[in-house]
């Protein structure tokens, strides 16, 4: 695998990164689709709030769960079949979507989509770590980072659009026909890139590490309706997380490398990036239920708020990964941050009669921000790494910024019930932010002064 990116044929490497970006980013945007739908599925299907956000939390707890599997497949089945199998997977669920005819059919669609995306995102990373070389890593991370944080984020305006215009249902109805096409194309051209190797999946390892994830996320949620529940499915999901970690210590092919978190440069800049992406998703997910629900306009409208910020992100994001390849972390990273944290101050203030254009502009300048942060730290966090740890800590990036990513939209919706007052829940919801992103600023610093790198 070291040989891939020196031996690989320049036309069949842009092949393969159309095919894998394309899937990702319709993966990635389905992901937050449901954002602007909630009040609409809440209202239809007769559910409360803390139930209908599971189509978002749900699917991105099941990406955390199931991304750690994908390191495996990645070595023991060839690539040509794990791209195939996912994409057809990711079909069934959106085809389950089309149909379901009450909430919990939509959810199982969700969470089908969800098993699939987990696969999708870190098969992805690896494969063009793998096939470009090491000069252009800055670049081909800053064009992953683009798909993580574009689909996300334009993925609501998407949906609003669509359920104003033609109902939820359509989300999955018009997202089909894409996944097929990408299926009917890679089926095609998509190439066998490397070859397997004899690798035993260990079944213990997989079944604690699904069920301890599955216990401690969805233990969140538990809390808000029964405190003795939610915190007995904690503890015995942080316990069982435990003996999953400790088991892999012990084995030589472990399901998942925990050592690599040993690697200060990879430790300490996944967990900037988790920063980032927990004010990504914690932060469009509120909007929407604002504007809908306080402002009181349509879900057109509230995906129209997120657009601009959806399209700066991307604008910012495109040109971010050759900066860093240029320049280093230093300024990109805290410029990010601080962008963050000065969009928060407009929404800590937000009322009923709040023009929407503050919202947009407030909304626009965090996700600016955003982009500045997210590929800089995925790349930062692999400079030190060898390419045979490049599977393990694509999934370990991904499982545990996926795993965090549903603990931020659950707890801000849940801090944001916590009041009488909606609005004020909202302010208390926007404030964790602003301590998410205080905490990405001192991660990084404290990366950054023990760094041997030193880039002006």
């Amino acid at each position: 695998m070291a040989n891939i990116s020196k031996t690989i044929n320049p036309k069949l490497r842009t092949t393969i990164t159309v095919l894998l970006l394309l899937s990702s980013f319709i993966s990635l945007a389905s992901q937050t689709m449901m954002v602007t739908a909630l009040p609409v599925i809440q209202k239809e299907m007769h559910v409360s709030l803390t139930l209908a956000q599971w189509l978002t939390t749900g699917y991105t707890l099941i990406i955390g769960v199931v991304t750690p599997l994908s390191s495996n497949m990645y070595e023991k089945f060839r690539n040509r079949s794990v791209f195939l199998g996912t994409i057809g997977t990711f079909a069934v669920g959106t085809l389950i979507g089309c149909f379901a005819h009450n909430f919990w059919f939509l959810l199982l669609a969700r969470l089908v989509q969800a098993c699939a995306g987990g696969i999708l995102m870190s098969f992805q990373m690896t494969t063009m770590i793998s096939i470009y070389p090491m000069e252009k890593r800055g670049t081909i991370l800053g064009m992953s980072g683009l798909v993580i944080a574009f689909g996300p984020a334009i993925g609501p305006t998407l949906s609003g659009i669509i359920v104003n215009s033609l109902g939820w249902r359509y989300i999955f109805i018009l997202v089909l026909p894409l996944m097929l096409l990408v299926l009917l194309i890679g089926f095609a051209t998509f190439p066998n890139f490397k070859e397997p190797r004899e690798l035993k999946i260990d079944v213990l390892s997989v079944f604690l590490s699904l069920i301890g994830a599955a216990l401690t996320l969805a233990s969140l949620t538990f809390f808000q309706t029964d405190i003795a529940l939610g915190f007995v499915m904690l503890v015995v999901g942080l316990v069982i997380l435990t003996l999953f970690i400790k088991r892999q210590l012990k084995l030589k092919d472990p399901m998942l490398n925990v050592r690599i978190v040993a690697n200060p440069a990879f430790r300490r800049m996944t967990l900037v990036g988790i920063f980032a992406f927990m004010i990504l998703l914690g932060t469009e997910q509120m909007v929407p239920i604002f504007a809908q629900n306080v402002s009181h306009v349509s879900s057109t409208v509230s995906g129209m708020i997120l657009l601009p910020g959806a399209i700066a992100n991307a604008l910012s994001a495109a040109i971010v990964g050759r900066l860093y390849d240029r320049f280093g972390p230093k300024y990109l990273i805290t410029t990010g941050g601080i962008l963050m944290l000065l969009a928060s101050i407009p929404l800590f203030s937000l009322k009923p009669t709040t023009p929407l254009w503050i919202v947009t502009v407030a909304y626009m300048v965090r996700m600016i921000g955003n982009a500045l942060v997210f590929s800089p730290a995925m790349s930062e966090a692999f400079i030190e790494l060898d390419q045979a740890e490049i599977s393990h800590a694509t999934a370990l990036n991904n499982s545990i910024r996926q795993a965090f990513g549903a603990t931020s939209i659950t707890l801000l919706i849940v801090v944001s019930g916590i009041p009488a007052s909606f609005i004020t829940g909202f302010h208390a919801a926007m404030w964790l932010t602003v301590v998410f992103a205080v905490l990405l600023l001192a991660t990084f610093a404290r990366y950054w002064q023990g760094s041997s790198r030193r880039n002006s």
